[in-house]
């Protein structure tokens, strides 16, 4: 995206004379969750009763940073609306229940060496 919008500005600065200055944005990478992470989130999540769906999420989670150090996993639950990351975004008391019990749980497994 950055070399369109600098390619594009290039030629309108062409036409009408204008000088542009750009800086290269710093760029982070997505960080891939862990295979046996997403594997037991999964298994812990269903044995608890729960419906699960993989997701591929690019967002900048803090899962970013810790990458850098080890294995990572993360555990969405449902929004209403499917809205996320905006002052607009509402999960159901009992979802963010599940989704506790689910990292507890989780922890505890990947703990006792599951």
């Amino acid at each position: 995206m950055f070399d369109n919008i600098r390619s594009e500005s290039e030629k309108i600065g062409r036409t009408n004379g204008t000088t542009f200055t750009f800086t290269e944005p710093l760029l982070t990478h997505p960080a891939l969750t862990d295979t046996r992470f997403q594997k037991l989130i999964d298994d812990v999540a269903k044995e608890l009763g729960f419906t699960t769906k993989a997701m591929p999420s690019g967002a900048g989670h803090d899962a970013q940073e810790i990458a850098r150090i080890g294995p990572v996993g993360m555990i969405f639950i449902p929004s209403i609306g499917g809205i996320s990351h905006s002052p607009k975004e509402f999960s159901r008391p009992e979802d963010i229940e599940r989704g506790a019990n689910v990292l507890l749980q989780t922890v505890l497994q990947f703990d006792a060496g599951n």
